[in-house]
């Protein structure tokens, strides 16, 4: 276990000194083998992750679903979710932010990634809650939480990573996070109203709305009809999850077509931006792998597993300690970076535990709950200081807003997540009742 620990410092040591974790995390686990076991079996375990992620099919699933979120952010669906919400919420104090968040909600139903939502959001509705003279941290800090949502309601790059690793059925990972994804819709639009009640100063009163176009309520049900197929498809077992991300992307292209927004320029920035965005994920994975084999040969979740074994607490006690890992990883790591590193580590152990529940009776049932948790959580890490990626992108877009501003914005919006999580550890059923 000794060698576990020193290879988790020396990776902590060369994130500091700046080099990128996918890096890091294939030195560190090549070196570490290659000191418990030897060079050979090392730079074989090192090569053969790299051979395998690329060639994995089941990984084709990530660069579809980027670019069917890349494509359709082309088409301008964004704008049509933004304004059809503000249209049905203006006459709440606050309503515009409630409207970014509900258009948030929306758009992360067919993007998949939190930061793509948060950037193109930023870009929708910041300038028209400025210029009706919104605070600058309730504008921002209702987009970097709705942003969040990209990674929870499906479809979910993380959730994928998340079913890859633990080898959970992705479709019912998809399934489960419907509801949750709701809760945190609905903790969101709830904690705009304290902050405006609170505040009133915060959201001014809005004035009278230009009427919805055509176009705006075609990209409305544009958007929900792709979600449907998605779903629907999935659920009914009529494609699996990366059929379904091929007819997303081949629906996401029509879509772009049909709304005259898609240009050759446009086209081909959405297949390098899909290439780069798979590429820095593949990296990960691979680099992922190799660490995670150096850690479980080193033995460290055995070790864990015996110690908490040996302490007499209960089940839900070691879920919300592992939480409290999660928070604090969150405040220091990449969202994605977290979840490959830790859930090979605290995955048998939560398989391990005796819930005593009818709705964690089975592995299968503990998997699906467990990763909604780490997605939660992850979704809290995003906004959570000094890191908090989801802060970092407003702010490399929204460069006159200091990210003090964005951050005191966000604040309330992590409270209210830190009380889904609590409802969600509390009541599982409310991630497994769909599946």
């Amino acid at each position: 276990m000794i060698e576990s620990v020193i290879g988790i410092i020396a990776l902590f040591g060369l994130v500091l000194l700046r080099v990128p974790i996918a890096f890091a995390m294939v030195v560190v686990g090549t070196l570490g083998y290659a000191a418990l076991r030897s060079w050979d079996s090392a730079f074989r375990l090192a090569g053969n992750a790299a051979f395998d992620v690329p060639l994995s099919f089941t990984l084709s699933v990530i660069p579809l679903f980027i670019l069917m979120g890349n494509l359709l952010t082309l088409s301008g669906v964004s704008d049509a979710l933004f304004l059809t919400a503000h249209r049905g919420l203006h006459r709440l104090k606050g309503g515009l932010a409630m409207s970014t968040i509900v258009a948030c909600g929306g758009f992360s139903a067919v993007c998949g990634s939190s930061l793509a939502t948060a950037a193109t959001m930023s870009k929708v509705a910041m300038p028209t809650m400025r210029k009706t003279g919104y605070a600058d941290g309730l504008a921002t800090g209702s987009i970097a939480a709705g942003g969040t949502l990209g990674i929870l309601i499906p479809p979910s790059v993380v959730m994928i990573i998340y079913g890859l690793i633990t080898e959970a059925d992705i479709g019912k990972l998809f399934i489960a996070g419907m509801l949750p994804g709701l809760l945190g819709v609905c903790f969101y639009l709830l904690t705009v109203a304290v902050v405006v009640r609170l505040r009133p100063g915060d959201a001014p009163a809005e004035g009278e709305l230009a009427p919805i176009s055509r176009s705006d309520i075609n990209g409305v049900i544009a958007v929900v009809s792709l979600f449907i197929v998605i779903i629907v498809g999935i659920y009914g077992g009529i494609f699996t999850p990366s059929e379904a991300a091929a007819v997303g992307a081949v629906v996401s292209l029509i879509i772009a077509i049909a709304r005259r927004s898609l240009t050759i320029r446009n086209l081909y920035s959405a297949c390098v931006e899909t290439t780069r965005t798979t590429a820095m994920i593949f990296a990960l994975i691979i680099g992922a792998e190799v660490f995670s084999n150096f850690i479980n040969f080193a033995g460290l979740p055995d070790a864990i597993l015996t110690w908490v074994s040996g302490m007499d607490v209960g089940p839900f006690a070691v879920i919300l300690v592992i939480m409290l890992v999660y928070v604090v990883l969150g405040a220091v790591l990449e969202s994605l970076s977290m979840i490959l590193l830790t859930v090979p580590i605290f995955y048998p152990l939560v398989l391990s535990l005796d819930f005593g529940s009818t709705w964690l009776a089975t592995d299968a049932a503990v998997t699906i709950w467990f990763g909604i948790l780490v997605v939660v959580v992850t979704e809290i890490s995003l906004i959570s200081p000094p890191i908090g990626l989801n802060v970092f992108v407003l702010r490399s877009v929204l460069r006159d807003v200091p990210i003090m501003t964005i951050f005191r914005g966000v604040l309330p919006f992590w409270m209210a997540d830190m009380v889904r999580l609590a409802v969600l550890i509390a009541l599982p059923a409310v991630s497994l009742v769909l599946i």
